[in-house]
């Protein structure tokens, strides 16, 4: 399996992470050149003593333990638990990252997921990628169905790195969720 460039999607700072971090690992150690996309920083989701940037900063922190370079990652500050409201603007967002990377290979939400913000990235990529190979991952606590079309076998060292990505949230650890 071989995908020169790889465009990453989440909704949120944690989603790519926890859906296709062990993949994406694998993906960098066969030579792809990763670009990763979450479209909310999720502020609203934190406690007030908390700093408005904390999830962006543990994101890219997620993403350099995998040698991604700070310019291939974006967080976008679209308000939590409303990218519909701002579906038109992300589609535009994702037609741009279409020209600008020309990815072989797009990781976005699952087709199941119930969240409404993970639908809507969804949506949004099918519609500005459907040319290209797109994927989508799971996230089990939002899906009442799994339909796991593909299993991708991931080396030792591949859920190293995954278990090292999820640890930079350490704010989500403090919230108990992890």
């Amino acid at each position: 399996m071989r995908f020169p460039v790889v465009l990453a999607l989440g909704a949120h700072t944690d989603d790519v992470e926890l859906g296709c971090g062990g993949f994406l690992s694998r993906l960098r150690s066969a030579g792809s050149d990763v670009h990763v996309v979450a479209f909310s920083r999720a502020e609203a989701s934190l406690p007030p003593d908390l700093p408005p940037d904390t999830l962006e900063r543990e994101c890219r922190s997620a993403f350099h333990t995998l040698g991604i370079d700070e310019e291939r990652i974006a967080v976008h500050q679209y308000p939590v638990r409303r990218l519909g409201e701002h579906r038109q603007d992300i589609l535009e967002q994702l037609v741009s990252l279409r020209r600008e990377v020309k990815p072989d290979l797009v990781l976005t939400m699952n087709s199941e997921d119930t969240h409404q913000d993970h639908q809507v990235i969804h949506a949004e990529t099918v519609r500005a990628f459907r040319n290209t190979t797109v994927l989508g991952y799971e996230s089990p606590w939002n899906q009442f169905v799994s339909k796991a079309d593909l299993f991708v076998e991931l080396a030792p060292e591949d859920l190293d790195r995954k278990v090292a990505m999820l640890a930079e949230y350490r704010s989500q650890q403090l919230l108990g969720r992890t």
